[in-house]
């Protein structure tokens, strides 16, 4: 096995401070082996302190959600999910902007989310997530935006989604007062 790090992180073309790992897989017949996260391989990141795990049953959406203090790296080591993010931050010169991506066995990526970014996920098929986190959990700092908001121009290319009462009261953009979105 190599000690030769996976190829380094890309910077996404849509949301600046987001960043794309490819992940390289050590496989034999016994099975398969990656490292799933790498300080190095984010410009700029600081310690990740908390780590959590998160299944989904195909169908379910969660988001989007965003956070003043925290930001976040993804992986999703079995199943296949679809992520959705947009830029909410006042100063970025990507305000707005959005990206889809997948992210699963089949599409090997950690994916970090930047503080303000707002996030979510629709599972594709039943999956399973791993999180990691720069802050340790602070409920003050769950915000969120309607995952169906026309104006976020999100197509989760879900029929029926699954969504959770709380994802549900999240409000519209237009309703998020200015001073209480992220800069």
């Amino acid at each position: 096995m190599s000690s030769t790090p996976p190829n380094p992180a890309r910077a996404s073309e849509r949301i600046g401070g987001v960043y794309i790992v490819p992940l390289r897989a050590f496989s034999d017949d016994r099975g398969y082996f990656f490292e799933s996260f790498r300080r190095s391989w984010i410009p700029g990141v600081g310690d990740m302190v908390q780590g959590n795990v998160s299944f989904s049953q195909a169908g379910v959406l969660r988001g989007m959600h965003y956070h003043l203090k925290q930001a976040d790296f993804w992986l999703v080591p079995s199943g296949r999910v679809r992520a959705a993010l947009f830029d909410l931050r006042v100063s970025s010169p990507t305000r707005g902007h959005t990206e889809m991506l997948d992210l699963g066995q089949d599409h090997p990526f950690g994916l970090y989310i930047p503080k303000g970014v707002a996030h979510g996920f629709c599972a594709v098929v039943d999956s399973f997530m791993t999180y990691l986190v720069d802050e340790y959990y602070d409920n003050s700092d769950e915000r969120g935006v309607r995952w169906d908001d026309p104006a976020l121009g999100l197509d989760w290319q879900v029929k029926k989604a699954i969504v959770s009462e709380r994802d549900q009261e999240n409000p519209m953009l237009a309703d998020i007062p200015a001073d209480a979105l992220p800069r």
